[in-house]
């Protein structure tokens, strides 16, 4: 198969639709994004069930209890010694009895270290590249995981699992990554494709926690797999986008070369000599800054973005914590908050591909948002429904996530996209952090959480008016470009 072109410059894009993303080049590839989304997701949420919290009593007493009641009367200063209904939990290891702070600490130094990590991830993928960036992270999160597996002192757990969400995640730079080597008509559905790992990664969590009871073990099974991300320096090809964007011109025809050979298609050689493309310079985080404040089109996108990630986090994370508590088999509960972005992810995508980005995420919102705001009056004999409302909220959380991902990464330029992408998430993170929290606000009133959620989603679908509706448009490479998006769209106020 041949194809030929005239001497006109040629987007990277017009090359890229030349391949089909179910061809063997890209289904590798798509395959080693999975499993990175897939280990993501299970790292994310592993706290949850390692350092879950496990009935106690004092060595006088007769009871059980796993609430802080029977620390509030003095016992905990007076028992000499307490006694665990399990022996080998986190909690009993580390003797964290009238210490419950202790053990949530453990899912805020993840966030936290997340939340300030991709400030260092994202500028290091955009000037090292996304290959590098993702073997380095991902090798690092299973060095951090297995260290913490042996640790028989608390601060120094605290101090890994901080590290690894710091400075061994993958997601980041894998995730520019699935949109800078499929051209711009592809995105979503290449995108949908690796995101089941997320899914995949969530029930795999549920599974291996259900089965491998002591902690310690079940991080070593978790984590030790991630070492062999080193073997990506031999399966994984860079961007060749970003490699034009750092005026490598050869190094992105090499890789553009490399797919048509693996795909068995033959590119006229003018197609690649006329490549076109635009060297940017160094971009530090400061001079990333400077010249996205400078624009007031991307410094309003900017601060959606963080109202975008700030609510994701918050909401999303918040349910996922929360659905151990629900009546029933904590593991399955667990498992179907992640089951339902099996069909979800179908559906947005189909959604997103008739409909763009910005309708769909501003009805999201909303939904959740009503979902949320109305779960607190339903009746509490009525459990399904109540399940039901919870469930569709959490499908909606899914939803709005997944195209706030996404959205995030179209809004600005190749040299910059993975730095803001990560500094948006980044500060959106804080959400995250705070949802850690909301199972304090019970004691007030049950349903305070669920307003809270329904308030914050509500306003992020009211400043979701203020940017550019986008489909398929390229991916802009610099400033200029991202600036001239949507200005074909009627109802454009960014």
């Amino acid at each position: 198969m041949s194809v030929s072109v005239s001497e006109k410059p040629v987007e990277l894009d017009t090359v890229l639709e030349k391949f089909s993303i179910y061809q063997r080049y890209h289904v590798e590839k798509i395959t080693l994004i999975f499993i990175a989304f897939m280990t993501n997701s299970i790292y994310c949420n592993q706290f949850i069930f390692v350092t879950e919290a496990v009935p106690y009593r004092c060595v006088d007493s007769q009871n059980f209890s796993e609430t802080p009641e029977i620390c509030g009367k003095n016992v905990s200063q007076s028992c000499s010694h307490w006694v665990y209904q399990d022996p080998d939990s986190f909690v009993a290891q580390f003797d964290l009895a009238c210490e419950d702070w202790k053990r949530t600490m453990v899912g805020t130094a993840h966030n936290v270290g997340y939340m300030i990590g991709l400030l260092i991830v994202g500028p290091l993928s955009d000037k090292f590249g996304r290959k590098n960036i993702s073997i380095l992270t991902g090798v690092l999160g299973g060095v951090f995981g297995v260290l913490r597996s042996f640790s028989n002192w608390y601060w120094f757990f605290v101090a890994m699992e901080f590290m690894e969400a710091l400075i061994g995640d993958i997601c980041s730079p894998m995730f520019v990554l699935t949109l800078e080597i499929v051209p711009s008509n592809k995105r979503l559905i290449f995108n949908m494709l690796a995101s089941y790992g997320y899914t995949v990664g969530g029930l795999l969590l549920a599974v291996f926690a259900w089965l491998i009871q002591d902690w310690r073990w079940l991080l070593r099974a978790l984590y030790t797999p991630a070492l062999l991300f080193i073997l990506y320096i031999f399966f994984l090809d860079e961007s060749p986008r970003w490699h034009l964007s750092k005026g490598r011109k050869e190094e992105a025809t090499a890789i553009v070369e490399k797919i048509a050979a693996k795909n068995k298609i033959k590119l006229d050689q003018n197609m690649l000599d006329n490549l076109s493309y635009e060297k940017e310079e160094s971009t530090n985080l400061k001079t990333i800054l400077v010249s996205t404040l400078k624009s007031r089109k991307l410094r309003t996108r900017f601060f959606v973005c963080v109202i975008w990630w700030m609510t994701s986090t918050f909401v999303n994370y918040g349910m996922v914590l929360n659905s151990v508590s629900l009546q029933g088999n904590k593991y399955v509960n667990f498992g179907l908050t992640q089951l339902v972005d099996v069909p979800g992810l179908l559906i947005v995508t189909n959604i997103l591909l008739r409909f763009k980005r910005k309708k769909p995420l501003i009805i999201c919102f909303s939904l959740g948002a009503i979902m949320c705001l109305a779960q607190p009056f339903v009746p509490k004999d009525i459990q399904w429904l109540s399940i039901t409302f919870y469930m569709i909220g959490k499908l909606m959380s899914s939803f709005y996530f997944a195209i706030t991902y996404l959205y995030t990464s179209e809004l600005f330029p190749t040299y910059t996209r993975n730095s803001m992408h990560a500094l948006c998430s980044s500060l959106g993170r804080v959400g995250s952090i705070l949802a850690q929290q909301t199972p304090l606000l019970l004691v007030y009133w049950s349903g305070l959480p669920a307003l809270i959620f329904g308030s914050v989603a509500l306003f992020a679908a009211f400043v979701t008016l203020l940017v550019p509706d986008i489909s398929d448009d390229s991916l802009p490479d610099n400033v200029k470009e991202a600036e001239a998006i949507g200005k074909k769209d009627k109802d454009v106020s960014a």
